[in-house]
């Protein structure tokens, strides 16, 4: 993301208004690389200006995503946290503290999308993200060995294409996988 500076320029470049909130904001993002939700923007932004109001941070955020200076990322249930690393990269969340941190990846590190079979879907982009333990986390509370993970629930295989009704529709995000008659993906 460009520095607080920049941003006001590219805001006055494309006609945008430029408040005392909204340079508070920009100053706020600049160099941040905890991926904050407008909530956190808005409590630091306060310090400085206690006047402005978590609307106008929205605004701001969405203004700043439409024009891709930063991007909203929606990897966990609740609230989207913001970005301002737009550059190609991985994401990795502490499930203990929620902490989310970059990981670097080659430009030409891009995940395999095709299906197993043709599900109409025009694929726009894709997000890889690991999940685990961040360091502190695991220094203070490691797992218990007799502390297991939560059983997997196990998804039933569904039916070959051939055999399924043309009317059957799928619900958005639930993941399937087809099996063919040999029973292999």
């Amino acid at each position: 993301m460009r520095g607080a500076e920049e941003l006001l320029n590219l805001f006055r470049s494309r006609g945008l208004r430029i408040t005392p909130q909204r340079q508070e904001i920009f100053r706020v993002l600049a160099g941040n690389d905890t991926h904050p939700t407008a909530e956190a923007v808005w409590a630091e932004a306060r310090k400085a200006q206690p006047s402005i109001s978590l609307k106008t941070v929205y605004e701001t955020l969405h203004e700043l995503v439409s024009i891709g200076e930063i991007q909203r990322v929606n990897l966990e249930a609740g609230a989207s946290r913001f970005d301002p690393n737009v550059s190609a990269h991985h994401h990795l969340i502490c499930r203990t503290c929620g902490r989310m941190v970059d990981v670097a990846c080659l430009a030409d590190d891009t995940p395999c999308l095709r299906a197993p079979y043709d599900s109409g879907y025009e694929i726009e982009e894709a997000e890889i993200v690991y999940w685990g333990r961040c360091p502190e986390c695991a220094a203070t509370s490691p797992v218990r060995q007799d502390q297991d993970e939560p059983e997997a629930v196990p998804v039933p295989a569904a039916p070959p294409l051939s055999k399924r009704k043309h009317s059957q529709t799928r619900q958005r995000g639930q993941r399937n996988t087809e099996r063919g008659e040999d029973g292999n993906v």
